[in-house]
């Protein structure tokens, strides 16, 4: 029995088998494959070649040129890493030189106006339901009792309200005997003392600690004029009308021959004061302080009636009550003296400018003329005090250049109205005051 297939050329016999087998396992016949120690083939495995192989070098591709948009914007990355200003740069980065996106001017502009009624809400506090501003009364308004003789003047100079404290006091010769501190705005707002412009009587630093020397301590505005007991460390008052109304009470008992508030006049005086406080004091203050286009547009029409009013006034009367200057002219001075170096612009107060009132004007240039009242005037610091200090009025703190109608060869010019000294005062009913 067997497996019948065909004769093969190796034959039936053991040896052909063998053969047959090493045949097909590609073994040539009559060797062996060569036998090689482990050590020998790790050997060989770590061996030098005894001719190096040559070195090869295969030149590298150009890269590829970049896109063209990313050469732009590689360049303009550069141009802003170079900048030193870092919102032009932040800018340029986000949007490059076009507006800046729309929701962003949205959002930023809603910002700032919730920032602004803040700021304005504290600085000027307003009737919530007109926006009108509405002005803090007075924390010491009257003067009670009779002080001692040791008192001190505390002012600012950009302040009219302080101003008209400064005025009389130069006007009455009430130096010697009224010594005066001088506060300016600080960085905070606050009034504030320098090295410069030290406090005379305490060497504080700020107003405020001024008042809190009093014995009942203080909470509130630090505001001025202050007038100041230094026997008593108290308050004598901090309402500027009082306050002057008390110093031509002192002038009259040292024997002073200018009266500003004379007995026969006082009556005109409180009556032409009814209209100069609100409607022109305050009536700026109401325009650059208006929290609603409607408040604005109300304080406006009433301060610019007034002017108008006075205008026709004055072009008859040398000062409000004839031919004396009293208490009221100098209220109405320390606020034209201020209208176009800051009211005008900064308040927008710009229907008319006091150089476009031939009569107001004039009766300006009249009352700075007076011995001494031009010293009281710093316009430097009147402008620097307005334009630097209401950050809500102007964020960017540049102080304009003052008008040619406040320098001080415009104000020295004659005002010519020395013949109006004899005639008769206009009756305040004819000139609508009541």
């Amino acid at each position: 029995m067997g497996w019948d297939c065909p004769q093969s050329k190796f034959g039936s016999s053991p040896q052909h088998s063998e053969e047959w087998t090493r045949t097909k396992r590609r073994e040539p016949t009559g060797h062996s494959p060569p036998s090689i120690s482990p050590a020998a083939k790790s050997s060989a495995m770590w061996a030098t070649p005894s001719q190096p192989l040559p070195l090869r070098l295969r030149r590298p591709l150009d890269p590829p040129p970049p896109h063209p948009f990313l050469t732009r914007h590689r360049r303009r990355l550069n141009r802003i890493a170079a900048s030193q200003d870092t919102p032009t740069a932040l800018s340029r980065l986000l949007w490059g030189r076009a507006l800046p996106p729309a929701q962003l001017v949205l959002a930023v502009r809603h910002g700032w106006t919730a920032a602004w009624q803040l700021l304005m809400r504290q600085l000027a506090p307003s009737d919530p339901a007109t926006g009108a501003f509405t002005r803090t009364p007075s924390r010491f308004p009257a003067v009670v009792g009779t002080p001692s003789s040791r008192l001190h003047l505390y002012v600012g100079l950009p302040c009219p309200w302080a101003h008209r404290a400064l005025v009389v006091r130069a006007l009455l010769g009430l130096e010697a005997r009224l010594p005066v501190s001088v506060a300016i705005p600080g960085d905070d707002g606050a009034w504030s003392f320098t090295p410069d412009s030290p406090d005379l009587l305490y060497g504080k630093r700020k107003l405020r600690e001024v008042y809190a020397v009093r014995s009942g301590g203080f909470e509130g505005r630090a505001s001025v004029p202050l007038l100041w007991d230094a026997e008593r460390r108290e308050v004598v008052c901090n309402e500027s009308i009082e306050i002057i109304k008390f110093l031509c009470g002192l002038a009259d008992a040292d024997g002073g021959g200018l009266d500003l508030s004379p007995p026969e006049l006082r009556q005109d005086i409180d009556r032409w004061y009814g209209v100069i406080y609100p409607s022109i004091n305050n009536g700026v203050y109401r325009c650059g302080f208006a929290q609603s286009q409607e408040a604005y547009d109300a304080a406006a029409s009433e301060l610019f009636g007034a002017l108008d009013k006075i205008e026709a006034h004055l072009a008859g009367s040398r000062y409000l009550c004839g031919d004396r200057l009293t208490l009221a002219d100098v209220c109405l001075f320390t606020t034209l003296i201020r209208f176009d170096l800051v009211y005008n612009t900064l308040f927008r107060c710009t229907r008319r400018k006091l150089a476009e009132y031939p009569s107001l004007h004039a009766y300006t240039r009249d009352i700075y003329q007076m011995p001494k009242v031009a010293e009281t005037c710093d316009m430097e610091a009147i402008m620097a005090g307005y334009f630097k200090t209401l950050f809500p009025l102007n964020p960017s703190g540049i102080q304009p250049l003052p008008p040619a109608s406040c320098d001080t060869e415009s104000l020295l010019r004659p005002h010519g109205r020395e013949a109006l000294s004899s005639a008769a005062g206009t009756p305040l009913e004819a000139a609508g005051v009541s």
